[in-house]
């Protein structure tokens, strides 16, 4: 099959429209496996919507290299093409002098051409000079070729080209005319969700006027000839799937909560559990043996989830009954007293308040402090997840204030947590924390919790 990686120079440089739309374009005719690169939810969220394949994550800070090595393989199977998006520019990353947690590091751990995507507005000559920057910065990176965008006519477009191809010796096989239709529409936390976002045809007419641009500024045979060959491994892996399932778990899954790593499914099957997706929104709670929670944007439906009482209600007496529950962040909020939309949030000209599920005694404010960034820490031995330790991610503009004497199974040594560095509040079966766990670097625990759902049931 083919490998192919699109980095860019920066935040900003348009390689995520310009993936989506190549790994769209290239779907019509072959079968493409996106991945991307970093803790993210919402662009592979795209990725998956038009190449109808799970796009999967990949992150040098949060998995190992044999992680990397198994989600790659195991994404790949029966696929033609993979397509991996970057993240940031080509070399940021969790360390200033280490590629650690950057595209770079993904490039190198598992061979792969990268084409490099540079912001060329109002620059010409000057992008010479910067691609040639990168080529020289790691040769371990291997840059095979570059697609300017932001290019602003037939002169712009003319001189960065022949700039590049001659003082850099690699070819440019697209340059994007700068243009307003390129971009994706965006709110507090990044793009907004391929599954919230596909049901309006705006949309959708967007999407589609990318690809079109797109389609008419690369050469997609060009781009492929510079792919690198890679053959999946067919060993076993652990995110097979035995079939049969012994325990079902109920799976949040609409609108409002839809931040979930896709390997999460195939580590719930392979160990033996039932995936039962429903929606907060408009679903009752159904029969489960355990439920999970995810990410999201709950503040942004919180009149629909305070309307589906019984679904609210359920699921306190769930947790009441000692039926394990896992919740990050969006879940999280779910799970407390009520959830305070302060003036000024999304403009906003007055407080509104919503009631949860009032499984833990506390209140959720908004707007409040970004915390972004990696998380470390310990998880207790008595919590529904087992003692382990782990790697992951927190990323939100919430605040979680719960009842003093709240019991924590999370101890961070780096990121903020709920409070103090103390995360993952627990009560009876049910634990709920800010941090993002990958569900393959945390096997363990995800095991762990679908062992208390068996026992449960």
């Amino acid at each position: 099959m083919k490998a192919l990686l699109i980095a860019g120079d920066r935040s900003g440089s348009g390689k995520t429209s310009i993936t989506l739309a190549i790994a769209a374009l290239l779907s019509k005719s072959q079968k493409v496996q996106t991945f991307k690169v970093g803790m993210d939810y919402i662009d592979p969220s795209y990725l998956t919507g038009v190449t109808g394949r799970p796009c999967r994550n990949l992150d040098g800070f949060v998995m190992d290299p044999a992680h990397i090595r198994m989600i790659f393989d195991h994404g790949c199977r029966d696929a033609d093409v993979a397509l991996v998006e970057g993240v940031r520019g080509l070399y940021e990353g969790a360390e200033a002098l280490s590629n650690r947690g950057s595209t770079a590091e993904i490039a190198r751990e598992l061979d792969l051409n990268v084409i490099l995507v540079v912001n060329a507005r109002s620059i010409t000559r000057s992008a010479a000079a910067l691609v040639k920057g990168f080529l020289a910065f790691d040769p371990g990176v291997r840059i095979s070729g570059v697609i300017a965008n932001n290019i602003t006519g037939d002169r712009h477009r003319q001189k960065t080209v022949r700039a590049i191809e001659h003082y850099c010796g690699i070819p440019v096989i697209g340059t994007i005319p700068h243009t307003a239709a390129m971009e994706l529409t965006m709110r507090h936390l990044g793009l907004i969700p391929y599954l919230e976002g596909i049901g309006h045809t705006e949309f959708s007419e967007r999407i589609e006027a990318i690809t079109g641009i797109i389609g008419e500024h690369i050469d997609l045979d060009r781009l492929l000839a510079l792919a690198g060959e890679y053959t999946p491994s067919t060993r076993p892996s652990p995110l097979d799937s035995p079939g049969g399932a012994d325990v079902r778990i109920g799976v949040a899954l609409d609108e409002a909560f839809n931040f979930y790593y896709a390997d999460l499914f195939d580590v719930l099957r392979a160990l033996g559990a039932e995936c039962v997706p429903y929606s907060p929104i408009r679903d009752r709670l159904p029969d489960a043996d355990g439920y999970i929670l995810g990410g999201g944007y709950p503040e942004l439906f919180g009149k629909e989830l305070e309307a589906n009482a019984p679904a609210r209600e359920a699921l306190f007496e769930a947790s009441r009954n000692g039926t394990p529950i896992y919740a990050e962040c969006g879940g999280l909020i779910y799970l407390t007293d009520r959830l305070l939309l302060q003036k000024g949030f999304s403009g906003s000209e007055r407080d509104f308040e919503y009631e949860m599920c009032g499984v833990f005694s506390g209140q959720t404010s908004m707007p409040a402090r970004r915390a972004l960034g990696y998380v470390v820490g310990m998880s207790a031995a008595d919590s529904p997840l087992g003692a382990a330790s782990f790697r992951g991610h927190e990323f939100h503009y919430s605040d979680v204030a719960l009842e003093p004497g709240t019991r924590y199974a999370y101890r961070l040594t780096r990121g903020s947590g709920i409070r103090d560095a103390k995360d993952g509040a627990v009560r009876d079966r049910t634990i709920a924390s800010y941090t993002h766990l990958h569900p393959v670097t945390s096997l363990d625990m995800f095991g762990h919790f679908v062992d208390c759902c068996r026992n449960r049931a």
